[in-house]
């Protein structure tokens, strides 16, 4: 057993299960703002209001499929070509290369964020808890993607390559 197994099998759940929590609050999010720009159309401009619609997509992408590494995870952290750092390695940069790209474009098209006091902005709010959490996803998506190539270095000293497990 690797000196870091221990850690990775707590803590593949545990940042998983904040991936999930936070992508469920952006769900929540940017699912209110699409369904309140389709029905009344009051979005600040069509840019915010695409975004808006990737970063749904996304979320909903992330829960989706972190939902399914993590049960992998717990039924079978070392057994299964799913669960191989090749596997997570692939999940986790497409993810977090959705997650750069919507946090950014959200970013530049609210200006950096918006100062609701005098913005005159529909759902100011809601547009710069869309921003902050979409950056919170990125930041834990980039911290899952580090520890899994620092695995998949590991794997492949140990003989394994990238298609080894997690953990042994």
């Amino acid at each position: 057993m690797g000196s870091f197994d221990p850690a990775v099998r707590r803590g593949h759940p545990i940042l998983f299960t904040l991936i999930i929590i936070f992508g469920l609050v952006e769900v929540a999010i940017s699912g209110w703002l699409v369904g309140k720009y389709n029905s009344h159309h009051n979005f600040p401009s069509t840019s915010v209001r695409d975004r808006a619609r990737f970063l749904l997509f996304t979320s909903c992408w992330t829960v989706f499929f972190s939902l399914f590494y993590l049960a992998l995870f717990l039924h079978s952290a070392g057994g299964s070509i799913l669960t191989s750092v090749l596997s997570h390695a692939v999940f986790l940069f497409i993810t977090w290369v959705f997650w750069l790209a919507g946090a950014a474009a959200i970013t530049d098209s609210l200006g950096g964020s918006l100062h609701c006091s005098n913005s005159g902005v529909v759902y100011c709010g809601q547009l710069n808890a869309l921003e902050a959490f979409a950056w919170i996803e990125f930041v834990l998506l980039t911290i899952a993607l580090f520890v899994v190539l620092l695995r998949g270095i590991t794997s492949s000293r140990r003989g394994d390559g990238l298609r080894g497990q997690l953990v042994v």
